[in-house]
């Protein structure tokens, strides 16, 4: 039985290789949420790519450098604040969406990661803010597309762009 009755947000994030709907978990990362949700409305996340793919581990975006035209290195971008971290006790499992940052806990902006595979490693390091509720299959399509030789190979040969991100109130919960 759930004591919250206000209806929570999901996110459409429309990517030329499908959508994929983010529920949230305002419950745990409420500043993370709110931040994410408000990047989404200002149109922050429309055009950028999933600049970084690791099959079997996670597809990360957010990244305001991957806009076409822009010319800082992809990964290295933000909104120009931080937020502070939110770690919490959500296992970061396959569809886990949850903020990147540097070795800094509270250096999360943007850029936010789905996990592809069991990072159960990343377990109260990282703040894990929502899970894929439809879409798998296009997370599935994302994570396995082939990566660039050199460094981690981790940048994807194809451009991945989140063409745009739908935010749509849920049903009220009883």
């Amino acid at each position: 039985m759930s004591t919250n009755t206000a209806s929570v947000e999901t996110a459409v994030l429309k990517t030329n290789y499908g959508d994929m709907t983010i529920k949230f978990w305002p419950d745990v990362a409420p500043g993370t949420v709110g931040n994410f949700l408000k990047l989404a409305r200002e149109g922050f996340y429309d055009g950028t790519a999933f600049h970084r793919i690791i099959k079997g581990f996670m597809i990360q975006g957010g990244c305001p450098n991957t806009r076409a035209g822009k010319t800082g290195t992809p990964g290295t971008g933000g909104p120009g604040y931080q937020i502070k971290a939110e770690f919490n006790t959500k296992p970061h499992v396959r569809g886990v969406v949850s903020m990147a940052r540097s070795n800094h806990p509270d250096s999360a902006g943007s850029q936010f990661f789905i996990c592809h595979g069991d990072s159960r490693f990343l377990d109260r390091k990282y703040t894990a803010f929502g899970e894929l509720i439809a879409g798998d299959d296009v997370l599935e399509r994302i994570a396995t597309v082939p990566t660039q030789p050199g460094g981690e190979r981790s940048t994807p040969i194809d451009r991945i762009e989140i063409t745009s991100v739908e935010i749509n109130p849920a049903a009220q919960s009883q």
